[in-house]
């Protein structure tokens, strides 16, 4: 899915990266802790997330990701949006709560990141004692 369908479809602001918008997504991923990311989510996936501070835009460059979307509303500051321009990193916002957009998002054919890239939960991976 191109990033300016995942616009359209949660209704988001672009802070960040408008020039990107025809760049792929290959699935998304939801996540408050940036751990999780870190050790689940793939390279050109978008992540959505209600953090707001620095961590998250230095997380997505190191993780390649095609963009990140800040949800629920959430208030991004101008030092954030500052930092993801500086990065080129896509940043999106939505006044959608996050099980909002994850559903719309799937609805509309973004698959979620891939469940052999998942190292726990239903998943497996963590049974091992």
């Amino acid at each position: 899915m191109k990033l300016d369908a995942v616009v359209r479809c949660l209704e988001a602001r672009v802070l960040s990266g408008a020039q990107q918008l025809d760049r792929e997504a290959v699935g998304a991923y939801a996540a408050d802790l940036l751990s999780d990311v870190l050790n689940r989510t793939v390279p050109h996936a978008v992540l959505l997330t209600g953090l707001t501070n620095p961590q998250v835009i230095r997380t997505a460059e190191i993780m390649d990701l095609a963009a990140v979307v800040i949800v629920r509303n959430k208030r991004v500051s101008p030092e954030l949006i500052a930092l993801a321009q500086d990065r080129g990193l896509v940043l999106l916002a939505t006044h959608r709560s996050l099980y909002e957009s994850c559903g719309l998002l799937y609805m509309a054919g973004l698959p979620p990141v891939p469940s052999e890239t998942l190292d726990g939960g239903l998943h497996g991976g963590d049974a091992e004692a």
